[in-house]
């Protein structure tokens, strides 16, 4: 039953909102400083919390009604979908995103620990049984592994074409992983899982037959952006994952709506990601170009992204 005490506690709280979203309705979002529109942005999310909760109560019917008001008023601007400009791309990239993907960290590292832990599986696996390599592979690219030869020279045929097939792949497995979050997060595990699991074993029967400088100093340009996106979409899917299975104070729908927002904002992220990945796979990883200067490019793409994503958005 919702008390007086706690209608007192979370009255000035309404009316803030109520004040922040008159202000926005007689000007516009773009009115308010940064510090109010973050305000803003909290101030909606603790009332519709606060909606859910009173909706459990039958006596508190008039209070429901204010609050769905409220709610209603200034959903309309939160999720206002303003026109996007080459400005406000830069901002959300430079700033925005760097804080959405700091705060939604434990998902991506939940994400790379399922990979990792697939990874080591993969490895032990085609270690003990060599033979479970040949199911995982195919025999075709198991035959040049064993012949000493990189699956990979057949890029360098058809650069223009590879690239944009590359980049496409890469971006529809990255939001296939999003997508599987919707499932309870169960089409996440799997692709994360499955991509670990053959990046082991690939791994694994390249060392074996000595190919592990020629298998690593390919994936170490494009590698440095590709690997960090498919985490970074894992995190994404569990994200939404997260709102389908635990809803907290908001409706099941309303829970949706927020985990599938954020998730949705931290894959855009690696898009542009992706299309460097994609022209360096075409472009520099196959080609034969010196060792040292594909792990150069892998290092400075590394510390840039770490620079980035860690400092990005940071007050100063």
């Amino acid at each position: 039953m919702i008390s007086n005490r706690w209608i007192e506690l979370r009255k000035e709280s309404w009316t803030r909102l109520e004040s922040l979203t008159a202000q926005v309705e007689t000007g516009s979002l773009k009115a308010l400083p940064a510090r109010e529109l973050r305000e803003f942005g909290l101030l909606y999310r603790q009332a519709a919390a606060d909606l859910s909760a009173v909706r459990v109560d039958e006596a508190s019917r008039t209070l429901e009604a204010y609050l769905n008001r409220l709610v209603s008023r200034a959903h309309n601007h939160v999720y206002s979908g303003g026109r996007m400009s080459p400005a406000t791309l830069w901002a959300f990239l430079l700033h925005g995103y760097p804080r959405l993907f700091r705060k939604l960290l434990p998902y991506t590292a939940v994400a790379l620990a399922i990979f990792l832990a697939a990874a080591l599986l993969g490895t032990l696996v085609t270690v003990t049984r060599p033979e479970f390599m040949h199911r995982m592979l195919g025999p075709e690219m198991v035959d040049k592994i064993e012949r000493h030869q990189m699956w990979t020279e057949s890029i360098l045929s058809a650069q223009p074409q590879a690239s944009a097939g590359i980049m496409t792949n890469n971006i529809t497995v990255c939001f296939l992983t999003f997508a599987g979050g919707i499932v309870a997060g169960l089409g996440t595990i799997w692709l994360m899982f499955n991509n670990g699991l053959e990046i082991g074993v690939v791994a694994t029967a390249c060392a074996q037959h000595g190919l592990a400088l020629s298998l690593w100093s390919f994936v170490a340009a494009h590698g440095a952006l590709e690997l960090p996106s498919i985490f970074i979409s894992g995190g994404a899917g569990l994200r939404l994952a997260s709102g389908v299975l635990f809803p907290g104070m908001l409706r099941r729908r309303d829970a949706v709506a927020v985990a599938g927002g954020e998730a949705a904002r931290l894959i855009s992220g690696t898009v542009p990601l992706l299309v460097i990945a994609g022209t360096l796979e075409a472009f520099l990883s196959p080609t034969h170009a010196p060792v040292a200067l594909k792990f150069a490019v892998c290092a400075v793409l590394l510390t840039g992204l770490g620079f980035w994503l860690s400092e990005g958005g940071r007050e100063t």
